[in-house]
């Protein structure tokens, strides 16, 4: 499976493009109307999706859900990671980077993402989704830097039963695009980059990390508006 990757050609190896999350989420979704993307469920991965995801389902008026990932990080630092684990155990890692460190560090890694994912899904327990057989559903997060967060939330995805299956980002690197292409039916991107190093942050002109209190606050309001 190979998906088609759709991007804005003006914003490719452009920096600082969105204003904020919102801005990004707002423009994410008229590209996505423009192109005739619509779906059956928007799920978004907490915290920075949630940001993103919220203005996509406002926008769109689609129904919101999340998909509980959290990124395993190397042992020496608490932000790079080389894999993912999902709300439904799924995890995605890089082998090479398996080559650098010993199997106990490896493990210990593991687990502390797995605890971290335990604790999230009980927090977004209520915006969890259920079944997802036959529905169209579109993926949303803040950016891709490695992409194996967005595959760990797409493997659950598929587990659920989608029939077919949207990944949505303000932002992207192109080798996590091009790790995510093979397992989607189209991959939206809006900020290409193909410039190293690069980080999710750089496009944007206002950026900090969203609360956990923050993600809930929005999906909240959206529950209000019966859209999550």
């Amino acid at each position: 499976m190979m998906g088609v990757l759709l991007e804005m050609k003006d914003l490719r190896d452009k920096y600082a493009v969105f204003v904020d999350r919102g801005d990004a989420g707002r423009r994410l979704a008229s590209f996505l109307e423009t192109r005739g993307l619509r779906s059956d469920l928007i799920l978004a991965i907490p915290n920075g999706g949630v940001a993103v995801g919220y203005y996509v389902s406002l926008e769109l008026g689609v129904r919101l859900a999340v998909a509980v990932v959290r990124k395993v990080t190397f042992p020496w630092t608490t932000e790079a990671g080389f894999g993912a684990v999902s709300w439904l155990g799924d995890v995605e890692v890089d082998k090479a980077a398996l080559r650098i460190m010993s199997e106990a560090e490896y493990r210990k890694c593991l687990e502390k993402a797995k605890r971290s994912v335990e604790e999230r899904a009980r927090l977004f327990a209520e915006y969890l989704p259920g079944s997802l057989e036959g529905l169209e559903v579109i993926i949303v997060d803040d950016g891709l830097a490695t992409g194996y967060t967005m595959l760990a939330a797409i493997k659950a995805v598929k587990k659920l039963g989608a029939r077919r299956l949207v990944a949505a980002v303000p932002t992207s690197s192109l080798s996590a695009a091009r790790l995510t292409l093979g397992h989607v039916d189209a991959l939206v991107v809006l900020n290409l980059r193909t410039q190293y190093p690069y980080a999710v942050a750089d496009a944007y002109k206002r950026w900090r990390d969203l609360s956990e209190s923050e993600a809930v606050s929005m999906l909240r309001a959206l529950r209000e508006q019966g859209l999550a």
